[in-house]
C-alpha cells in the first residue's frame, strides 16, 4: 500500500500507539489501514452419492476443478456467502448448510469456511465463473485436476466421513508447498 484510500496521501508502515504490529498509516489524516485475512465461503454440494464440482473459468487455477466458493461479502453470514457463491458458480440452490471444514491459510491471508449442503432437486447450471459443472461420484473425482489443497482435503474428509456415517467439523492449518 502506498496511498491512503481516505485522502490519497502517502502512507508509511509503522506500529500505531497501543498496537503491536506494523500497519499502514496515513501521514496526513492519520487513518490506520488494517489489513486482515479474507474469508472464503463455499459449499460441498451433495446430491445422492455425488458431489458437485465446477471447472474454473477464472484465475487462479483456470481450468481446474473446485468446489463453489469465493470471497465473503459485507452484510452476509458465512452460510449466506456460501449459498450465494454456489449460485454464482453453479446456478445451484442448496439447503441444510452445515459448516464442515475450516482451513487457516496464513501464507496467503485467507480462511476457507466450507459447508456441507444438499443440492435442491439435483439441479445446477454453469455460472459465469465456471467453464462447466458436473456431479461426480468418488471414483470419478479428477483428483489431479483439483484447484486447491483445501478442496482436495475437504473431498477426502467427506468420503472418509461418509463411510463412517459421521461428519465432524474439520479445522486445519495449510502451509505453503515445500519447494524442492
Amino acid at each position: 500500500m502506498k496511498f491512503c484510500s481516505n485522502c490519497g496521501s502517502q502512507v508509511t508502515q509503522r506500529i500505531p500507539e497501543g498496537d503491536s504490529r506494523p500497519r499502514y498509516i496515513c501521514d496526513d489524516c492519520n487513518i490506520v489501514h488494517y489489513q486482515n485475512p479474507n474469508i472464503i465461503a463455499g459449499c460441498l454440494p451433495v446430491w445422492g452419492d455425488k458431489v458437485l464440482l465446477c471447472r474454473r473459468a477464472i484465475e487462479p487455477r483456470y481450468g481446474f476443478w473446485t468446489l463453489p466458493a469465493g470471497f465473503m461479502e459485507n452484510g452476509e453470514t458465512v452460510a449466506e456467502g456460501a449459498a450465494r457463491e454456489t449460485w454464482e458458480e453453479a446456478e445451484a440452490d442448496v439447503r441444510e448448510l452445515t459448516l464442515y471444514t475450516v482451513f487457516n491459510i496464513p501464507y496467503i491471508n485467507q480462511v476457507y469456511m466450507l459447508h456441507r449442503a444438499h443440492l435442491i432437486d439435483g439441479k445446477f447450471g454453469i455460472g459465469v465463473e465456471s467453464l462447466e459443472c458436473q456431479l461426480f461420484d468418488e471414483a470419478d473425482i479428477p483428483w489431479d485436476e483439483l484447484a486447491f489443497p483445501s478442496v482436495k482435503r475437504t473431498l477426502r474428509y467427506y468420503f472418509e466421513d461418509r463411510q463412517r456415517g459421521e461428519f465432524p467439523l474439520h479445522i486445519d492449518d495449510l502451509r505453503p508447498p515445500v519447494k524442492s
